[in-house]
């Protein structure tokens, strides 16, 4: 549905997005992720049509971003990270304003905002003035302005930022509503959003893309960094951290290890390895031929924030 090669964009001499490539397939949600100043904005901005690239392709469906930016831009809705709203208008007046903009009859028009106000939830403030609106409500404003023309595809910046965590919760669910019958591509910083709304994930890293997956497949790739935490114990001495890192720093695939908190009588160790196979039972073996207790013996769980830290670190 979305096809995007070699995307460029230079502020002068600062190139904010490098020749970046990927295809948005139909009813996907799609999570562009990034540190700050990765170029997610960018390019969203250049998706929409906000701001031309430097170079590189932009096509949705048939049209060239170029050549045919407003028939793509009538196959979008787009919120902002703030979004663009008249504080001092009745959230009614404001919906039925951007109807009108759209040059959408009655017969079309009521049904619509009655659509969108039981989607969004908006139903106890439709008469109130925006600016008397919490912030997660004024998002719900947005994104109802970015649905009213119904469009096929919904670009998101950032839309739970500076929001409480129920209202977070209660913006993803809207999402994950609408990316029933949409395409929708959004961009943000809180991992765990992405994680429960995304089927797909791109993390941007100083303009070049360093992942591009589902968020399963990249918390289960292979030869990524994983960690083992152990914690050891002897009845008569206390184990010295040095012993335990001589004793298992040997084993193939461990790239380093790391002292955890001191709880006083075990030795408690974090183990960062990096192997195709599952090292535990070299591990295993190893601290077997000593005398020592195994308390804890545990692989943490990778999760998206996790691989985000890895792609990212140099950051």
């Amino acid at each position: 549905m979305i096809h995007v090669e070699n995307l460029t964009k230079y502020y002068n001499t600062l190139c904010a997005v490098d020749q970046i490539s990927f295809d948005i397939h139909k009813g996907e949600i799609l999570g562009l992720l990034g540190p700050n100043g990765a170029g997610k904005t960018t390019t969203l901005r250049m998706l929409t049509g906000f701001i031309k690239p430097t170079s590189g392709t932009i096509r949705v469906q048939d049209y060239s971003i170029t050549e045919n930016p407003l028939k793509i831009k009538k196959l979008l809705g787009y919120l902002p990270e703030s979004a663009p709203l008249y504080y001092d208008i009745l959230v009614y007046d404001y919906l039925n304003y951007v109807a009108d903009i759209w040059n959408m009859d009655n017969s079309k028009k009521k049904p619509q905002i009655k659509n969108l106000v039981d989607l969004c939830g908006l139903g106890d403030v439709m008469h109130k003035p925006i600016g008397e609106l919490s912030k997660g409500y004024k998002q719900r404003v947005g994104l109802a302005h970015a649905m009213m023309s119904d469009p096929e595809i919904l670009i998101l910046d950032e839309p739970t930022s500076g929001l409480d965590p129920n209202q977070r919760v209660e913006i993803r669910n809207i999402i994950k509503q609408i990316g029933k019958e949409k395409t929708i591509i959004l961009s943000t910083h809180i991992l765990s959003e992405a994680e429960a709304t995304c089927n797909r994930v791109v993390i941007i890293n100083r303009g070049k893309i360093a992942a591009d997956d589902s968020t399963q497949t990249l918390k289960s790739s292979h030869g990524a960094i994983k960690s083992i935490n152990i914690s050891l114990w002897h009845p008569d001495f206390k184990i010295d951290f040095k012993s335990v890192k001589k004793e298992l720093e040997p084993v193939k695939g461990v790239e380093g290890i790391m002292q955890a908190e001191d709880d006083g009588e075990a030795a408690r160790v974090i183990l960062n390895c990096r192997s195709e196979s599952d090292i535990r039972s070299e591990i295993y073996k190893k601290i077997k031929h000593t005398d020592w207790i195994i308390l804890e013996f545990y692989q943490e769980a990778r999760t998206l924030e996790t691989v985000f830290r890895e792609l990212t670190r140099e950051n």
